[in-house]
């Protein structure tokens, strides 16, 4: 089972897939966006290329478990990319993410521009590699 992990941001969707096996996840891109129309279209051209037959979304709950602005977009992202594929799109919490991706890099001693290209990749991976785990331990 191939799985696509995303990680929404306001201007950037941070990409990571599974192996075939849907055991390891990986980085994969970061796609820039202003329109989050054309976002959901090049989502969707990517998994039809990549066979993907997974979905994972990070769920962006605040740290009190409240819901901001940043769930009504990632649900908005959601509805319309359910809207162009037949697949279910499991939410993930992903409260830290970042914080643990940028904690990642600067422990391989990246330096902070090289850091920015990727660190959407990076925490859609480990939002990724969250659901494989809860999926493993089911």
């Amino acid at each position: 089972m191939k799985c696509l992990g995303m990680d929404l941001g306001t201007k950037t969707l941070g990409l990571a897939t599974s192996d075939k096996l849907g055991i390891i996840s990986s980085p994969y891109k970061v796609l820039r966006y202003e329109d989050v129309n054309k976002l959901v279209d090049e989502v969707v051209n990517i998994i039809k290329e990549l066979k993907i037959e997974v979905l994972v979304l990070g769920y962006p709950k605040n740290m009190n478990n409240s819901l901001g602005e940043a769930v009504n977009r990632t649900m908005h992202f959601k509805e319309l990319l359910e809207e162009k594929v037949d697949m279910e799109i499991n939410l993930i919490d992903e409260r830290l993410s970042t914080v643990e991706a940028e904690n990642y890099l600067i422990g391989e001693d990246m330096r902070r521009e090289k850091r920015k290209e990727i660190i959407d990749a990076v925490a859609a991976s480990i939002i990724l590699d969250t659901y494989l785990r809860m999926k493993k331990e089911n």
